[in-house]
């Protein structure tokens, strides 16, 4: 048996793919809904109605249970859960994070998971949190480092994950993607982040994962444990993560919240439902407070919209449209702009993973000139050839003496007319030029300036410009005539 993962379309570090176990496909992104057999508002069975292929349930939770230990393994969690897709555990991870310590080794909860039927199990990993020093932090990697290995030599042939862990220290982060990438792990969960989304700290959530993906193969499935509110999803699958984990449709229903893709809403604060979802299409938000199943019911919803977005975002990664899709959920909150932005000063790690060409450029304000396609761009346009004195100009219009003229177009900047209809010049959209796209264009003049010391540069700008680009490309002539 085998965990393998095959990639089929990418967009910056995002992947759709085909994760495989046990004879099961899960088109990734995916997400696992966190099934409590003793609480499910939703049931296994409707989960899979609604198009979930695979599904996290907790094997501590199983193993105390007097009501389902003894079922489980006598029949597998399949049949228990009344599910046909793919099934991974918790190893009890969870419960000591919460209260520090379970009554479990990490040999009886890997020898428990086997013997359920597990699909993918779940080593004891040691979740360390945010504010633990590096000496803790260190200690606890290595103890989850002993029990990976326990596990890989305990159940050689299991589908075995391989959780990454650190705390918030990147160098950890990175050495221990490092460390079960050699031994040969190709699930890889990035665990205790939990308290990192809570807190809405989500430039430390870019930055661990970032680090954690920097040990791990390009080839790996990455899953970001308890990752569970839809506004986050796309800036996680921009990381590169592929799977997600989430018992926040059940537990925001039973606080009475309501769950869309930019937040979520007190129903009894909602005067309507703004959701295409069945329920939300059934009745009216009075009727849905007033209901005697309204717990179920938010569950419901909450669950449809958390698997729409995920849809969503797949489209969004075959038709590389993924960065305008992060922008738009990004601004939903402060705190998520900030994560997106982190993410953009990550670029340059970025663009070795996105694609050279796209179905479009859509510039959304001053982050779009950070994107990895305007990074790249830069980086190859000093392989325009040039004569020895240029034009770069922003109208279009030539002055006599040039051996070459470039055209110019914000965020990127000079262009040969033979690429005005090529990825990014001719796919790219940008509303009336402002300080942030043109100073980034300038950046593109530099960098050919500086690839052909041997040319004289010239700009034709007009007046609106002339006072930007004497200061961002010096050493260039600035024709500002009014145009």
């Amino acid at each position: 048996m085998a965990i393998t993962f095959e990639v089929i379309h990418k967009d910056i570090a995002g992947r759709v793919g085909k994760l495989r176990v046990n004879g099961r496909t899960v088109r990734t992104p995916a997400l696992l809904p966190v099934v409590n057999p003793h609480l499910p508002l939703v049931t296994p069975r409707e989960m899979q109605e609604m198009g979930v292929e695979a599904l996290i349930t907790n094997a501590y939770i199983f193993r105390r249970s007097t009501e389902f230990c003894d079922k489980a393994l006598a029949e597998g969690l399949h049949s228990v859960l009344d599910f046909d897709g793919t099934i991974m555990t918790d190893s009890g991870s969870f419960q000591l994070s919460v209260y520090g310590e379970v009554e479990v080794s990490n040999r009886e909860t890997l020898e428990f998971q086997q013997a359920i039927g597990s699909d993918i199990i779940v080593p004891l990993d040691i979740p360390t949190p945010p504010d633990a020093g590096r000496e803790r932090a260190a200690r606890e990697l290595a103890t989850t480092m002993d029990r990976i290995r326990e596990a890989r030599e305990l159940f050689p042939d299991a589908n075995l994950a391989g959780p990454v862990q650190g705390g918030i220290f990147t160098d950890l982060r990175e050495e221990a993607g490092r460390a079960v990438q050699d031994l040969g792990f190709s699930f890889c969960p990035v665990g205790a982040v939990v308290p990192l989304m809570e807190n809405y700290r989500y430039q430390d959530l870019v930055e661990v994962v970032l680090a954690a993906k920097r040990g791990l193969s390009p080839a790996t499935a990455v899953h970001l444990f308890g990752a569970g509110h839809p506004s986050m999803f796309a800036l996680a699958v921009a990381m590169g993560c592929d799977l997600f984990d989430s018992a926040a449709y059940a537990l925001f229903a039973r606080e009475g919240r309501y769950i869309t893709p930019h937040g979520s809403f007190k129903i009894d604060e909602l005067a309507e439902l703004p959701c295409p979802c069945k329920v939300c299409r059934s009745m009216t938000a009075d009727e849905l407070r007033r209901s005697e199943d309204r717990e179920r019911l938010l569950a419901l919803h909450n669950l449809y919209v958390t698997l729409a977005e995920i849809a969503r975002i797949r489209q969004a990664v075959q038709d590389g449209t993924l960065w305008e899709l992060v922008d738009e959920r990004c601004r939903s909150h402060p705190r998520l702009l900030a994560g997106y932005r982190k993410l953009l000063a990550h670029a340059t790690e970025l663009e070795h993973y996105d694609n050279v060409s796209k179905r479009r450029f859509f510039y959304c304000g001053s982050e779009s000139c950070r994107r990895t396609e305007v990074l790249r761009y830069h980086e190859v346009v000093p392989r325009i050839p040039i004569g020895e004195r240029v034009l770069v100009s922003f109208d279009g219009r030539e002055v006599p003496g040039f051996d070459t003229v470039l055209n110019f177009k914000p965020p990127f900047g000079p262009y040969p007319v033979e690429l005005a209809e090529t990825f990014p010049i001719g796919q790219s959209e940008v509303p009336e030029w402002d300080d942030d796209m043109v100073r980034s264009g300038c950046a593109g003049i530099r960098a050919l300036m500086e690839a052909h010391p041997e040319s004289r540069f010239a700009v034709r700008c007009g007046d609106v410009w002339a006072q930007l680009v004497l200061n961002e490309v010096p050493g260039a002539e600035v024709y500002h005539e009014r145009v």
